[in-house]
């Protein structure tokens, strides 16, 4: 029984032709639609209510579709090996990291302007 259990089973995967960046991409892309009219526009105008929804549909969810896509590549090409392609290991490191520390770069950088987007790390 023992030795039944301890016999090792190689599972293959089939290489992927789809690799998930389009998820990260769109993530990037949701953020910029989300935020850039509140900064080139100022529309709408700033409130807590705006702020908060602007944090989260402007920073946090595309940095977390980001940080998911990161994740997804490195398991698919160190793991599972799906994905063949050399170039997707430095996507996989750009979306992590960019998943991993956008949203903290941008709120810490809202703390040095005068306009207190961010009132727990404003300046004044």
């Amino acid at each position: 029984m023992v030795s039944l259990l301890a016999q090792a089973q190689e599972v293959s995967f089939p290489t992927s032709a789809f690799v998930p960046l389009a998820v990260g991409f769109f993530g990037l892309g949701t953020g910029y639609l989300i935020y850039g009219p509140q900064e080139l526009f100022k529309l709408p105008g700033r409130d807590r209510a705006v702020d908060l929804i602007t944090g989260i549909w402007g920073v946090w969810m595309p940095g977390f579709l980001q940080f998911v896509t990161g994740v997804i590549l490195f398991v698919g090409l160190a793991w599972l090996h799906s994905f063949r392609e050399p170039a997707l290991y430095m996507a996989a490191l750009a979306f992590t990291a960019y998943g991993c520390t956008g949203g903290r770069w941008a709120s810490w950088s809202s703390s040095w302007r005068t306009t207190p987007r961010w009132p727990a790390c404003s300046s004044a």
